[in-house]
């Protein structure tokens, strides 16, 4: 707890137990910062925060009733610092690694946290500290809560962070006060297109982060993806299979456990091999080994702490209950993503495919990803998907049009059962679209749902 004078200058002697700019997650003794958002102005909601039990509101314009609040000027710039001051941590104390991309943030910022010492991961999974997790709300956390993980790192006695980067968060300028020793990029093939309304506006939003690299700092990218191959910058590297990348990726052999490939920079060729399947995972693993050599991680460990990785939850997790067939639960959602996976279970007798598509976002990628999952796949089951304001039936209709060869099960847990029911020896179920998310969207509340509970609740 804080007093609002320790954190402003102001005549004030309240206590603050809390900090935020999100009138529903405001309780007794919070401080509300009504902050101008890219949709929305938090000011309109100031009588809900103090409904909610804020005792004091920092805004940028006077409010109408006499509660405790001061004005400021660049309002979205104070809330930053004032998260600093509550949380007590500021940008330099830490060593930053930034991992940003339409597909494999998870996967390769996971990866970089379990090859480097004492290094913390922050992402859609969570927040990671050794063997400490803390549950988040977003890929990249909302600036009260980025700064209230950051605190948490910081008491843990760490001080590096291997971090997933997300569009909106650079949209947003969440992280805009970091400064990055090392940023990835993984591709750019779109993604959130609701949000950032053109798919030029998408890649601006992604190149941001090349401004918060360290002047010292490097820049990896995929230098087979057209778009990440134009970037210009002093300490640029790129990977890929592509001839004139700096590291090159030759030789590379699938099997249903493991994945072998060779790595090509100058006169050093080493050889991988990868728990983690299928050729995008290639990249990212690529992309992670890279990243650690120039952190200075030494090469013979990082091969061999490669060779251990465990799976990233929901990440092309092959589950294993004693079963007979295979199941994978994947968080694929994106063309690109789906396109991946099907790939890399092409090979199976029988292919049985669960997703769904999210509401209020990107309708028009819907039948696109039908026409993807039906054409590559023996029996397509399309069920809900954080529907929000839609009905699901509306969004199923949205995805297959006039087509017939499918399965319609509007109930996730209900679909996910049934493919689980009609599977052989000889199939793959790829349970797809929401990994280990533990909750499903339905209109503007989040009920706790998580397939990997549903999977397990099937075979007890």
């Amino acid at each position: 707890m804080k007093k609002i004078k320790d954190l402003i200058d102001c005549n004030y002697d309240i206590d603050i137990k809390g900090i935020t700019d999100d009138s529903r997650l405001v309780m007794d003794g919070y401080l509300f910062v009504a902050t101008k958002g890219y949709n929305v102005d938090h000011y309109d909601y100031i009588d809900m925060a103090i409904n909610n039990g804020c005792s004091f509101i920092i805004c940028d314009r006077e409010i109408k009733n006499d509660f405790p609040h001061i004005i400021v000027d660049n309002i979205n710039d104070v809330y930053r610092e004032l998260c600093k001051k509550y949380y007590d941590v500021s940008n330099d104390e830490f060593s930053l690694i930034g991992i940003t991309g339409t597909d494999g943030k998870t996967t390769t910022a996971t990866i970089i946290s379990k090859l480097i010492d004492n290094m913390a991961y922050l992402g859609t999974n969570g927040l990671y500290i050794g063997d400490k997790e803390y549950k988040t709300n977003n890929t990249t956390p909302c600036i009260s809560e980025l700064y209230s993980d950051l605190s948490k790192v910081k008491k843990n006695d760490c001080n590096k962070i291997s971090m997933e980067v997300s569009s909106e968060a650079l949209l947003h300028d969440r992280v805009i006060d970091f400064e990055y020793d090392i940023i990835g990029y993984t591709n750019i093939t779109g993604d959130h297109l609701n949000v950032h309304k053109s798919f030029d506006n998408y890649v601006e939003c992604k190149l941001k982060l090349l401004d918060l690299v360290k002047d010292n700092g490097y820049v990896v990218v995929n230098g087979d993806d057209n778009i990440l191959n134009g970037i210009k910058n002093n300490n640029l590297i790129k990977y890929g299979f592509n001839k004139d990348n700096d590291y090159i990726i030759e030789e590379v052999k699938f099997n249903k456990t493991n994945t072998s490939f060779y790595i090509k920079n100058d006169n050093n060729r080493v050889k991988i091999i990868s728990p983690l399947i299928g050729e995008y995972n290639v990249y990212n693993v690529t992309l992670a080994y890279i990243i650690c050599l120039l952190y200075g991680v030494d090469k013979d460990l990082l091969i061999n702490r490669i060779k251990e990785l465990e799976p990233i939850k929901g990440r092309g997790e092959l589950l294993d209950f004693g079963q007979e067939y295979t199941i994978v639960l994947d968080y694929a959602h994106t063309i690109n993503g789906i396109k991946n996976i099907l790939e890399t279970f092409k090979d199976y007798e029988q292919i049985i495919t669960v997703t769904g598509c999210a509401g209020g976002r990107e309708k028009e990628k819907r039948p696109i990803i039908a026409d993807i999952i039906m054409s590559n796949s023996d029996i397509s089951i399309f069920t809900m998907d954080d529907p929000r304001y839609e009905d699901v039936d509306d969004i199923i209709d949205d995805m297959v049009g006039d087509r017939k060869d499918y399965i319609r099960i509007p109930d996730r847990i209900e679909a996910i059962n049934y493919a689980l029911s009609i599977a052989n020896p000889n199939s793959v179920v790829l349970i797809l679209g929401k990994g280990r998310d533990n909750y499903m969207a339905i209109e503007d509340k989040k009920i706790k749902y998580n397939d990997y509970d549903t999977i397990c609740k099937y075979f007890e």
